[in-house]
């Protein structure tokens, strides 16, 4: 933006203060003052060029991103509603439906940084101070695993983040390459030979399904036990070992407060946090592709398995179970939301 502001000789101010005439040029306005470019010329360049001094952790930025930006963005980063989710998206930007966030995305720091200084808190533009815009920048990170909760970033440690998409955009060479192909005269009618419907979308906010894919379904199994004994042994074994169906359902309603964070079910995928398919009775930190925190790559190195009761002690209150977890969130305090989102968790084999 700044490009187009700094050269003083191009702006003016007022158009109601009369000046004299200028040559060429309609005697209106005046040459910009410094300090009124100044106000103007917020820019920050992928270089750290711009950046005014200060710092701040994703510790203190967490408070004031729950106190600023959680209203739209979620507590976690993970969007409200059609507000834009912040974290998340690892490994998406090649499905048909990519999930475009500060971590899976932006290429350069400098705009989420620019972005959040020029723009937030919506209808409270430029209200931040500058370190109050580190904080959040870094709880942004934090909540993407890119950096640890400890780390200060600062206009000396900005270029120490590395951003996993910085390699994932070219030059925009469209003016040589296929600007050509777009001269000459215009197809008016009969420019296509058949048009044919190839997908149809099942709702208006998704990409459309081919009619193929849509119409894929498992075929059921035809397997049975041998023996009418051995039927009612194993329907006998399934009744004993099924869960609680209100307490399930309890469970699942709990979830409600991970699913931002964590995917269950057919083609969970890891998000802010592991897919939890498979999670009790698991070896702890044996997802693969993820990236745990070097805390839990710890305790997992010790032997940690979920088991239901490590499940509860650790929901209950992550950061004092486990000292150094990337998981933000506070934990759970009843004893039954414990039970019901363990008998939940349980229902999701791997």
């Amino acid at each position: 933006m700044s490009k187009y502001l700094k050269p003083a000789a191009l702006l003016t101010v007022g158009c109601l203060i009369s000046a004299p005439a200028l040559a060429d040029d309609f005697g209106l306005g005046r040459p910009a003052l410094p300090d009124e470019i100044a106000a103007w010329d917020l820019d920050v360049r992928p270089d750290g060029t711009g950046l005014p001094v200060g710092s701040g952790d994703a510790l203190t930025g967490e408070a004031v991103f729950a106190d600023k930006c959680a209203s739209c963005h979620g507590d976690f980063a993970e969007g409200v509603g059609n507000w834009p989710k912040l974290a998340g998206g690892e490994d998406t930007l090649a499905d048909p439906d990519p999930v475009k966030t500060v971590g899976s995305y932006w290429p350069y720091l400098s705009t989420t940084w620019d972005y959040i200084n020029r723009s937030m808190p919506f209808g409270d533009a430029q209200s931040l101070e500058a370190d109050e815009v580190y904080a959040i920048t870094a709880y942004i990170l934090y909540s993407n695993f890119l950096v640890d909760d400890d780390f200060v970033l600062s206009n000396e440690t900005f270029l120490d983040v590395e951003m996993p998409n910085a390699d994932g955009f070219i030059v925009d060479d469209r003016a040589e390459t296929e600007y050509p192909h777009w001269t000459g005269e215009p197809c008016m009618q009969d420019c296509k030979g058949t048009v044919e419907i190839t997908m149809r979308a099942r709702v208006l906010d998704v990409t459309p399904q081919s009619e193929e894919e849509a119409a894929t379904t498992a075929e059921p199994s035809e397997t049975a036990p041998e023996t009418a004994e051995q039927e009612v042994e194993q329907a006998v074994a399934e009744e004993a070992a099924a869960p609680d169906p209100e307490l399930v359902a309890k469970g699942e309603k709990v979830f409600r407060k991970c699913k931002a964070c964590h995917q269950v079910g057919d083609k969970a995928k890891n998000r802010v946090g592991p897919h939890l398919n498979g999670v009790v009775g698991r070896a702890a930190g044996s997802v693969d592709g993820f990236r745990y925190s070097s805390a839990l790559e710890t305790r997992a190195e010790e032997g940690l398995v979920w088991t239901p009761e490590e499940l509860s002690a650790f929901l209950a209150s992550p950061k004092s179970y486990m000292k150094g977890t990337k998981m933000s969130f506070n934990g759970l305090r009843k004893d039954a939301d414990l039970e019901a989102i363990n008998a939940y968790l349980a229902t999701f084999g791997e």
